[in-house]
């Protein structure tokens, strides 16, 4: 029996629990032995919980047992999470975690500290929720070159896009009605700025890169300012309304990036809705390919730490290698990337004509739910020439990039 201890019991700890407990016959026959959580560790008490049995509130009583072989993170933000990993690794024990900010900011330093341990330090529940992207990345496509990922990862944006789209709904009701269902936080402010998303994507484009690609200068923009009258110009142009985080390979490095986009009904990530989430990833030699599934949530998000329990248990006293080093990956100038772009005007500061003479020749949108306005696609332009002829440009209501 393999003894592992869960760091957390909020909503995805107990979930490992759970799903440890119900699966545990699986477990066994994927590892050749069971798995056993001998502690939990939580500042909390649960009085009317079995975990009573096995609650510790001090982690070095986990990190000094020796029976201890695995430990699964599910603690959330940066610290004590860091610190309390970094003694599990060094001590020799292998640690599986959800923990998508603790893993966008210390991934390569956490893995390169595993191998100096002879132990792992496995992540897959961090993007994608139950989505097994990473393991893809890390195993089956390793002799890809990737060129491109482009994903839906954030479950609470899909949910509310896809309302404002369906019911014509603002963005503030839709937003109200998932905190109340508990698809959207008290705060939702990570998710709807899209820093959640750009999170993921560093992990993802640390891992096509195989070196470090740090959040904080992957340009985000959030889904806020979207209106219904947006996503009413969309349907007009056959195209939908999504918060991408993308990462691609361009001559002069990785693009990477989190908007909001109009896609059309090619893309394989069109027909994503709710809180699902896709990841489209795309290889020089195997071409394109996407995966699919629950993005969030507690018991997908727990399978997914539980499927690197297994990976570990499988393979106990092994480092099983993991292409992310600590030198910083070379991204491309994002101002300097072209596309099209769409933009709303009002018709009365902005005749059509003067929309083309500033930026050339394109195609107007018009709808009769806003006879005040008109909207305008754009020829293709940088981002930079963009930017100077829209934010100098008085009567440009909105403005949503187009992805091909």
């Amino acid at each position: 029996m393999i003894e592992a201890a869960i760091y957390g019991y909020g909503n995805i700890g107990s979930g490992v629990a759970e799903v440890i407990e119900k699966n545990q016959e699986r477990i066994e026959r994927a590892v050749g032995e069971g798995v056993h959580v001998k502690y939990v560790l939580d500042l909390r008490e649960f009085e009317d919980d079995p975990v009573r049995e096995v609650l510790v509130h001090d982690v070095d009583i986990i990190v000094n047992d020796p029976e201890v072989k695995i430990i699964c993170e599910t603690m959330g933000g940066n610290e004590p999470a860091y610190t309390f990993t970094k003694k599990a690794l060094m001590a020799g024990k292998s640690v599986c975690t959800s923990n998508k900010e603790l893993v966008a900011n210390h991934g390569a330093e956490l893995i390169k500290i595993a191998a100096e341990h002879g132990c792992n330090y496995f992540f897959e529940a961090s993007v994608g929720g139950g989505i097994p992207v990473i393991r893809t990345l890390n195993n089956a496509l390793k002799q890809e070159k990737i060129l491109n990922i482009s994903g839906i990862v954030n479950g609470t944006t899909n949910y509310i896009l896809t309302k404002m789209e369906r019911e014509g709904a603002a963005f503030e009701d839709v937003l109200k009605e998932a905190q109340e269902l508990g698809f959207a936080e008290r705060n939702p402010e990570a998710d709807v700025e899209g820093y959640d998303a750009c999170r993921k994507i560093a992990i993802l484009a640390s891992l096509m890169s195989g070196k470090s690609v740090d959040y904080k200068d992957i340009y985000t923009e959030g889904i806020t300012k979207l209106t219904a009258e947006d996503f009413l110009y969309a349907k007009k142009m056959g195209r939908t309304i999504k918060l991408l985080a993308m990462s691609k390979l361009t001559e002069d490095g990785y693009l990477a990036m989190v908007a909001p986009v109009l896609i059309g009904e090619k893309s394989p990530l069109y027909h994503v809705s709710g809180v699902f989430n896709g990841i489209f990833v795309k290889g020089n030699m195997l071409g394109d390919s996407m995966y699919y599934g629950s993005g969030a949530g507690k018991l997908p998000t727990a399978s997914a730490v539980v499927a690197d329990v297994v990976e570990a248990g499988r393979f106990p006293g092994k480092h099983l290698p993991i292409d992310w080093s600590e030198e910083k990956a070379a991204l491309a100038d994002l101002s300097l990337s072209k596309r099209r772009f769409f933009v709303r005007f009002d018709r009365n500061k902005v005749p059509e004509a003067k929309a083309a003479a500033e930026f050339g020749n394109g195609r107007v949108v018009f709808l009769e739910e806003c006879p005040e306005e008109y909207g305008y696609i754009t020829p293709e332009m940088s981002e930079k020439e963009f930017a100077g002829k829209f934010e100098g440009m008085d009567g440009a209501i909105a403005r949503i990039r187009i992805e091909e």
